[in-house]
């Protein structure tokens, strides 16, 4: 019984990472569109307003698919107890804290670095997550999350490093973006152990602190809302949007049951898992030049994803359920 848990939460990280690759890729597809493109010489616009307005697209999608099983307000009601509150906590980490200095961090030291670097926020987070649930992973499960890590560095470095005058602010950025993602995941499994909180209501209730906080407090400061207005003064845009974000929904519903049944760590680990298959898409879709030396990069990603939950002294899977965060 433990075992099948584990392998369903397994699966549920791997498409996470499937999801999020398709996001990654259309969202790209998104951004190269005439409404964004406009925008192309200001570098805070498109990412910070394609990150608001995803994120307030998903949470229409949650809102349609929660109320289609009578549970929307079971999940809001979640706000009146301690693990709702929690979650807001944690959304506020990963999306307008973890975006908007990932962003910042691009301004400073470019997009090379800031994409290589912060792909460690895995690593970052397994620690946060022994020190805060004691959910320990073993040495070759801490193998496998590196293998993971420094093969993502390698399919992601371009080569192309943009460093200006800014490094030291630009790095201090990119250690907020890369906490804030960490603890994001750390936070969320604490709200949702013990049955605290279910992960669709959890979700819920971070993409509408993700939305709220965009809209009131960092589009207004950073960019303006006029730019709001002329993206979504576009219907082809709007409707590339919410189909985006319709993949993105589905990545972090399957994230947040990875979360909840086997843990931060592990769930991160397969769920970065994106950077792979968003290599394999692009070839798919796009024909996009796909070498041998980057599918073994892609290979020994997953694999290093898998090394991660696997139990050195068993041959199946680490069965750790919600129970194992207190051992």
């Amino acid at each position: 019984m433990r075992n099948s848990k584990t392998i369903n939460g397994v699966t549920f990280g791997i498409f996470s990472g499937i999801f999020w690759a398709v996001d990654t890729v259309l969202i790209g597809i998104v951004l190269s569109m005439t409404g964004f493109l406009a925008f192309e010489e200001l570098l805070f616009v498109a990412p910070l307003l394609s990150t608001f307005l995803h994120d307030t697209f998903s949470a229409i999608w949650m809102t349609v698919y929660l109320g289609s099983k009578g549970e929307f307000k079971t999940a809001i009601s979640s706000l009146k107890r301690k693990p709702g509150r929690i979650i807001i906590l944690a959304g506020t980490l990963g999306g307008p804290i973890g975006m908007t200095f990932y962003v910042l961090s691009i301004q400073s030291i470019g997009a090379s670095y800031t994409a290589v670097i912060s792909s460690i926020y895995p690593a970052v987070g397994a620690f946060f997550a022994y020190l805060i649930l004691k959910d320990k992973l073993r040495l070759n499960n801490w193998f496998g999350l590196i293998m993971s890590i420094t093969f993502i560095i390698l399919l992601s470095y371009s080569g192309e490093l943009a460093v200006g005058s800014n490094v030291s602010w630009g790095l201090v950025f990119l250690i907020i973006c890369i906490i804030g993602w960490g603890m994001e995941c750390v936070v969320s499994a604490y709200a949702m152990k013990d049955d605290g909180i279910k992960p669709e209501h959890a979700l819920l209730i971070r993409q509408y602190t993700s939305s709220i906080i965009y809209g009131l407090l960092i589009i207004p400061f950073f960019v303006g809302h006029s730019y709001t207005l002329q993206i979504i003064a576009s219907p082809i845009i709007l409707l590339a949007l919410a189909g985006v974000a319709l993949a993105g929904t589905l990545s972090y519903v399957f994230y947040y049951n990875a979360i909840n049944v086997i843990g931060p760590s592990r769930a991160m680990a397969m769920n970065i898992t994106y950077a792979a298959w968003a290599v394999g898409f692009e070839a798919l879709l796009f024909g996009t030049a796909f070498t041998f030396k980057e599918f073994m990069f892609a290979v020994f990603i997953i694999a290093g994803s898998i090394l991660t939950v696997v139990e050195k002294r068993d041959p199946q899977l680490l069965p750790i359920g919600k129970q194992s965060f207190v051992k």
